[in-house]
């Protein structure tokens, strides 16, 4: 990159022009009631802005009793921002003359770009380019603007009124203006202090990925929630994520549209399967983003974030005053996953101290109505928690009724916090939502770190969002990439057979086998190989051979292979008579096992994936698969396979043998080198792999690879 260039990089991604202007230009200015000019401007007079504003207007001089100009031209140099409140049709000219006034930055409220067609595409590109050339910021196109609650700066049309500057928190960034705008509101209404709320729009020049650099150096945002439908650099957004946890930020993420943005597959099973949502998800995960499945969720994961002394983790400890309530948490916390250290009479002496004799120790605990006549066994219960190891997060779910009864009960957790100040995250939720709580009790449950939700549930489901975040395992595996002997004169597709011999110097387990391009190479083959054999039709063009009667299985003799290999090559013929056989495989046949399927992708955006889970005739109906990054460790890998829906089937269900997970595991970490050391491999497909009981390993049936 020259030096020129690097400078309008540097001054593209310069935010503060945008988020923090001296100086701001109204293009569109207006004193109509209403109106987007209007509207912005009541907001900078509303919030007392101390900065210089231009009002731009053709034909009045006066707005709102301020002196107006009749053109961008007529600006003096050097303004910060200019907010355009103009129609779509005046937008590229207008940012075109912005950048020759030397305009900083450019916030373009007006729709009907790339949303809009081809000519608006075109628009869109064109304001890319005069921004990428003058080292201009831009927000927008179709965007609702920006809030800066720290300087009480509304940069929107939207009525803002910021009371006092703010200490700031939570930063706010969403593809959507609507959406950040509601979450701003979620998020106060909660009196969560925040720092910025961005709408960034079509994105023509800066996209989320800006403004999430932005906030992470920010001193004052220690929290970000994001609402995105699509990462334009994930690559980029990946290491901005390990950015922020290396400086002890935390990203909220919540991402519409997973039922609908898988893309389809390229070329094989594995590519479907590992659509956009599911693998944007096993990244960003992997990389430390809490991920929120509700706009509600994602409030609640920030409230957690932003009010614990620490983040939720590790074993939670439930209490509880209802047995039926206790039932409904069991079921709930097996739903989640969610971690309830089992807690007993034997095993918790304190917590057994601290109770009447009449209630037995449990997680969840069932205080039952004691409480009221002997309130300080809130007190005593949440001290003993805070001195069990066990225990990393305290949840109480307590019927409230009434402020009698709230001012009966909340003051001896209020209490045992402030004494102990121990940085377990403790949460408050009430099991009646509507309950008249006054209003005093809640902010005083606040004012000590302690989130209040309206029901158990989400609060639950919060705790395990973020809980699940601290169990990811981050360790990289310590084993090399590893390229491939002969792969470089491979392109496109590569058949089964080239493929596992390729692959199988690797480590990578096949079955014994021979390529054949005559039927008296087929048969020489079997014999060699030895027992019923299978063959299997042979060809770049060929991906589903079973479809085109390319499988022949438990062949045995000379005439059995030369019947097979007759039939087999006029079936594929029948099929399609474009395609042109290089040969058969034979194989021996092995004995059968629990399929699996195992697969990889390099996705052009997102890096490498592996694929994993159950295979056999209902794997694109239940979609039992797992998401693994290429540098995880064996361990982590048997723990992500640990928890797919029918794992019990790998552990002896139902006395059936144990099945050699490690052996599955070793396969995986290979695939993972070898996607770390091959990047022109897209897409790698194992299906099925067959895996014996403990000890007797793993087999992979089939192979393809597409190459880029």
């Amino acid at each position: 990159m020259t030096v020129e260039a690097e400078a309008h990089t540097a001054a593209k991604r310069d935010i503060n022009k945008l988020l923090r202007p001296r100086s701001v230009a109204i293009v569109g200015a207006s004193e109509t009631p209403g109106s987007l000019g209007a509207s912005v401007l009541a907001n900078f007079v509303r919030n007392d802005f101390a900065g210089d504003i231009h009002l731009v207007n053709p034909r009045r001089p006066m707005i709102s009793g301020r002196p107006a100009i009749p053109s961008v031209e007529a600006l003096p140099d050097g303004v910060d921002l200019a907010i355009l409140a103009i129609p779509r049709v005046a937008v590229v000219e207008t940012v075109k003359q912005l950048a020759a006034r030397g305009v900083g930055a450019a916030m373009i409220f007006a729709a009907g770009f790339a949303e809009g067609g081809e000519e608006g595409v075109a628009d869109q590109v064109e304001i890319g380019r005069i921004a990428a050339e003058a080292g201009m910021v831009i927000e927008g196109p179709n965007c609702l603007g920006s809030v800066n609650y720290l300087d009480r700066i509304p940069l929107t049309f939207i009525d803002t009124e910021i009371a006092a500057p703010s200490p700031g928190g939570v930063g706010i960034v969403s593809q959507s203006g609507a959406m950040a705008a509601v979450l701003a509101v979620m998020l106060e209404s909660r009196q969560l202090d925040l720092s910025y709320s961005v709408s960034t729009g079509n994105e023509a020049a800066n996209g989320v990925e800006d403004f999430v650099e932005y906030m992470i150096a920010d001193a004052k945002t220690r929290i970000i929630a994001m609402i995105v439908e699509q990462f334009r650099d994930p690559a980029r957004f990946l290491s901005l994520v390990a950015k922020a946890k290396a400086a002890g930020k935390l990203i909220a993420l919540l991402h519409p549209g997973k039922s609908s943005a898988a893309r389809e597959s390229a070329a094989t099973h594995t590519g479907a399967m590992a659509g956009d949502y599911k693998l944007m998800r096993a990244k960003v995960e992997r990389a430390g983003v809490i991920m929120a499945e509700t706009l509600e969720e994602l409030g609640d994961i920030t409230e957690l974030a932003a009010r614990c002394p620490s983040l939720p983790g590790g074993g939670t400890a439930v209490l509880g005053e209802s047995g039926a309530l206790k039932a409904l948490t069991l079921d709930l916390a097996e739903e989640l996953g969610l971690e309830l250290p089992v807690l007993t009479d034997s095993n918790a002496p304190e917590l057994r101290a601290a109770l009447p004799e009449f209630v037995p120790v449990s997680n969840p605990l069932d205080l039952t109505a004691q409480g009221l006549v002997d309130p300080d066994m809130y007190y005593r219960t949440v001290a003993a928690l805070f001195g069990d190891d066990r225990v990393g997060t305290i949840f109480a779910g307590i019927i409230q009724t009434n402020p009698a009864t709230i001012g009966i009960k909340l003051p001896p957790f209020l209490k045992a916090v402030r004494e102990f100040k121990s940085p377990k995250p403790v949460i408050f939720a009430g099991v009646d939502e509507g309950a008249p709580v006054p209003g005093d009790w809640i902010a005083q449950l606040r004012a000590e770190g302690i989130p209040y939700f309206p029901t158990t549930e989400r609060a639950l489901r919060a705790i395990r969002r973020i809980a699940a975040a601290s169990e990811q395992d981050a360790a990289v595996t310590d084993a090399a990439p590893v390229a491939v002997a002969g792969l470089a004169a491979e392109t496109g597709v590569v058949p089964e057979y080239k493929a596992k011999a390729l692959l199988g110097p690797l480590g990578i387990p096949f079955p014994k086998g021979q390529f054949a391009a005559s039927v008296e190479e087929a048969i020489a083959a079997a014999e060699a190989i030895g027992g019923p054999v299978v063959m299997k039709a042979q060809a770049a063009a060929l991906s589903h051979k079973s479809d085109a009667g390319g499988v022949a299985l438990n062949l045995v003799g000379a005439d059995a292979i030369r019947a097979a290999w007759d039939k087999m090559f006029a079936d594929v013929a029948r099929y399609d008579r474009s395609i042109l056989l290089d040969g058969v495989l034979i194989e021996a046949m092995g004995a059968r096992g629990l399929e699996l399927i195992i697969g990889a992708k390099n996705d052009p955006q997102w890096g490498p994936v592996i694929l994993a889970g159950f295979g056999g005739v209902t794997a694109e109906i239940l979609q039992d698969v797992c998401l693994l990054a290429p540098d995880m460790t064996q361990d982590g890998i048997v723990a992500a396979v640990g928890k797919l829906k029918q794992a019990a089937l790998l552990h002896g269900y139902r006395g059936s043998p144990a099945l050699d997970v490690e052996a599955v595991a070793d396969l995986i970490g290979k695939i993972g080198q070898l996607l770390r050391g091959e990047p022109r491999i897209q897409e790698l497909d194992l299906n099925p792999v067959v895996v014996y009981p403990k000890g007797q390993g793993a087999i992979a049936l089939d192979a393809l690879m597409l190459l880029g």
